[in-house]
């Protein structure tokens, strides 16, 4: 049975996160060529390049398995040390999270605020569409994701947390202007000629929306009205009362303002409803354990339940 030494599984993972062996070496309070012979024994171990030695360094289709390796162990080493009260400095443990720009505006920064303070950790967050979400898990880059994806990826555990629902609004004045006959009946060609704000390049919510009318051709036609890009929930939803555009917004950020005729439903008998799902590493982790609790129950007070 292959055995990965615990100290070079953290050299890998240090020259990844800093980026080259110097920095490494740095860190480590070692010569980067340690580092470096550090680096060839654990690719004698593993049989194959781990390590594409670029600027910064990246891992390898292999490396990232041996990467997230890495940081589990580490994250097994740092739960037991706090366990056995051997932290002595009292340093904060950093738990790497990905999730969607709307979950993180609506509910998640919530829940981090419930996880218990004498756990003493801090959170870095890495925002990505819940679509893609879980590359970050794969990659060993974080313990955990909000995702839309229900299949786990190796190594991971993954559980329902409910359906973020998501409605088509416009502001009253965009609606006078490129939907007058809103009231008459609304069909995807009126709303796929007028101008759309999209979150990023990787939003595909406000097309999907549209491919999904009765009656629409597939494969769909092509994208006519201009777009708008604006990567950030709040100015996203901002940009679409303001007018640039009509889009899907999170049902608990613009209920309210449909409710004040600040925004109007463009088609209340057609909500776009995206499931969300809880993803995380299988190691037994008080730290895991304990956010993952804290993020179901918070999560349910937000998310439209099954």
């Amino acid at each position: 049975m292959t055995q990965f030494p615990s100290e070079q599984l953290l050299t890998f993972a240090t020259v990844l996160s800093e980026g080259t062996l110097d920095a490494a070496a740095r860190l480590l309070h070692i010569t980067p060529s340690a580092v470096s012979q550090r680096l060839k024994a654990l690719e004698q171990s593993a049989g194959r390049v781990l390590l594409q030695r670029s600027n910064p360094a990246q891992a390898t289709e292999a490396g990232e398995v041996v990467l997230r390796l890495a940081r589990q162990v580490a994250q097994l080493e740092a739960d037991a040390g706090r366990e056995l009260g051997l932290d002595a400095e009292g340093a904060p443990l950093a738990v790497p999270i990905v999730v969607n720009a709307d979950s993180l505006a609506v509910w998640f920064l919530q829940a981090l605020a419930q996880v218990p303070s004498e756990l003493n950790v801090t959170f870095d967050l890495h925002r990505d569409d819940e679509q893609h979400s879980t590359s970050l898990l794969r990659s060993g880059t974080v313990m955990a994701a909000v995702t839309a994806t229900p299949e786990p990826v190796q190594g991971c555990r993954v559980e329902s947390l409910g359906v973020m629902r998501y409605l088509a609004v416009a502001a009253p004045g965009y609606v006078d202007r490129w939907l007058p006959d809103l009231a008459k009946g609304l069909d995807a060609g009126m709303l796929n000629a007028a101008p759309t704000v999209d979150f990023d390049r990787k939003d595909t919510y406000q097309w999907a929306f549209l491919q999904s009318w009765p009656g629409s051709r597939r494969p769909a036609p092509e994208r006519k009205g201009p777009r708008h890009y604006v990567p950030a929930s709040q100015d996203f939803g901002d940009a679409i009362r303001l007018g640039l555009g009509w889009g899907l917004i999170p049902e608990v950020q613009c209920g309210p303002d449909i409710a004040e005729g600040l925004l109007i439903e463009l088609a209340p008998e057609r909500p776009l409803d995206v499931p969300l799902y809880w993803q995380r590493w299988k190691t037994a982790s008080r730290v895991l354990d304990v956010l993952s609790d804290t993020v179901r129950e918070v999560s349910a007070r937000f998310l439209r339940q099954p």
